[in-house]
């Protein structure tokens, strides 16, 4: 053999042999993370494979089905993909019939919502003002009824499995056929010279707050909201030094809540309005003279699920499935959804014991997914038309969304995509690491997590950029 050909074999052999040393050195380097002192007591499902080739370089645990916490959204936004095309679009519809205003609800959850009324450069209280000067055009300056068909969703606001402790946060707040501002009141609290002031957002008389907070000059404020029997009459307790707030504070009957802000709204705007609010089924009412539309597109509602983490965004894409996978496309419900979620994942091949879906943002504790299930999900829609989109969802390290504060260094900025998961002893994170060698689909679930788990999470997705 002569010196050339010897030259040819051991490129030949270096270059069979340093990937495989490659994966032993990741694999070591990710068992450590896993098995250190404070992590031995965390179960872990974790799953890593090239993007291109679907090859599995790493795994632990894959199949084993976990509580996934938000990383749920991660399947909910995928199905809603599936389902309704990235072309679907909310719409709600604003009409008169006789002398009667009608809203006709899409199961927007971004109506109102001020991460995307700044995208679009809105005013507070645009769609308000808009419906108003729609009303003048037209001639209108009374008004008799209110009527909001809600009809595309069921009358089931709240996730039967849900801590009833947390039904008055922004990530637990109701969910309808019409939503408005997340379904939430901004609460701020302030203490001038020992009077403590409470003031919220929107103004409304809708919502009635009993302030129960006391005085102190010195310390921290600490500030808190209860509901009480009565809905929307919320009792703020607590401390206030000089501020506390804005915080969220989740509303009860958001279709009612529109409603009523839009009367108070079209009365400031000298629009008289003299009857009642109702809630009613329009159907296909033939006199009903639309006057607007409003439209949301579905990449915003993947955004604020995936990026910004919005529980509403994700609970609504579920109702939405199901709702238009009926005739009639109404009556939304999280039964339907579970039962198109869950179909959806065994077309993908998923074994049916990796996985259990009970809601779509990952607040109840009887979702279970596996890494494994996780990382199909992101391969199918990486191999499909709908990765720009979906890609564009992602939370970027060191860039926004849930890991802005995460992965900051210029070797990992904006090269880890994913969508990040917590609730009590569960962290998550699954996405996607973008090298020189090719793009890494991952999936790490992490139960009876403790305080350093995500340090342990986020130093697994900095190995797979490491290993390159």
């Amino acid at each position: 053999m002569n010196n050339q050909m010897k030259k040819l074999l051991a490129v030949v052999l270096l270059s069979i042999c340093l990937p495989n040393s490659v994966l032993a050195d990741l694999a070591k380097q990710i068992d450590g993370i896993i098995n250190q002192t404070s992590q031995k007591k965390v179960q872990f499902s974790i799953h890593i494979l090239k993007a291109r080739t679907g090859t599995t370089i790493y795994s632990h645990n894959a199949t084993k089905a976990l509580t996934p916490a938000s990383n749920m959204k991660i399947i909910t936004t995928a199905a809603a993909l599936e389902y309704l095309g990235p072309n679907f679009k909310y719409q709600t519809k604003v009409g008169l019939s006789g002398d009667t205003l009608v809203i006709i609800a899409s199961g927007d959850p971004l109506l109102g919502d001020k991460v995307t009324d700044t995208k679009y450069d809105r005013e507070d209280y645009w769609i308000f003002k808009d419906i108003a000067a729609v009303l003048r055009r037209n001639g209108t300056k009374t008004i008799k009824d209110i009527i909001v068909d809600t009809s595309v969703f069921d009358d089931q606001r709240v996730h039967p499995n849900w801590p009833k402790k947390d039904l008055n946060r922004w990530y637990a707040c109701e969910v309808c056929g019409l939503n408005y501002n997340d379904n939430c009141i901004d609460v701020t609290v302030k203490n001038n010279h020992g009077k403590v002031s409470i003031s919220i957002e929107p103004k409304t008389d809708f919502v009635k707050i009993t302030n129960k907070v006391t005085s102190i000059t010195k310390g921290t404020s600490k500030v808190g909201s209860y509901r009480t029997l009565e809905p929307n009459k919320i009792v703020i307790r607590g401390k206030c030094n000089k501020q506390a707030g804005p915080f969220d504070v989740a509303i009860e009957r958001p279709a009612a809540f529109f409603g009523f802000l839009l009367a108070e709204n079209l009365l400031f705007a000298d629009i008289k309005v003299q009857g009642q609010l109702t809630e009613q089924t329009l159907y296909d009412n033939p006199d009903i003279k639309v006057l607007a539309k409003y439209d949301t597109p579905l990449s915003d509602c993947l955004a604020r699920c995936n990026k910004d983490s919005l529980g509403l965004a994700a609970e609504a894409l579920l109702k939405t499935i199901a709702a238009h996978n009926t005739p009639d496309k109404r009556n939304g419900s999280w039964a339907g959804g579970q039962k198109l979620i869950s179909q959806y994942l065994l077309k993908l091949g998923i074994d049916e014991g990796q996985f259990h879906i009970d809601d779509a943002s990952g607040l109840s504790k009887k979702n279970k997914l596996s890494a494994n299930a996780i990382t199909k999900v992101l391969s199918n829609i990486y191999e499909s038309g709908n990765w720009a989109i979906y890609r564009d969802s992602l939370a970027a390290g060191g860039m926004n969304g849930t890991i802005s504060k995460y992965f900051t260094e210029p070797k990992y900025k904006g090269k880890i995509l994913g969508k990040t998961g917590y609730i009590s002893k569960v962290k998550s994170f699954s996405g996607l690491c973008s090298t020189e060698e090719g793009d890494y689909i991952f999936s790490i679930i992490a139960n009876n997590a403790n305080g350093k788990s995500r340090d342990a999470i986020n130093d697994i997705a900095k190995a797979i950029i490491d290993s390159e």
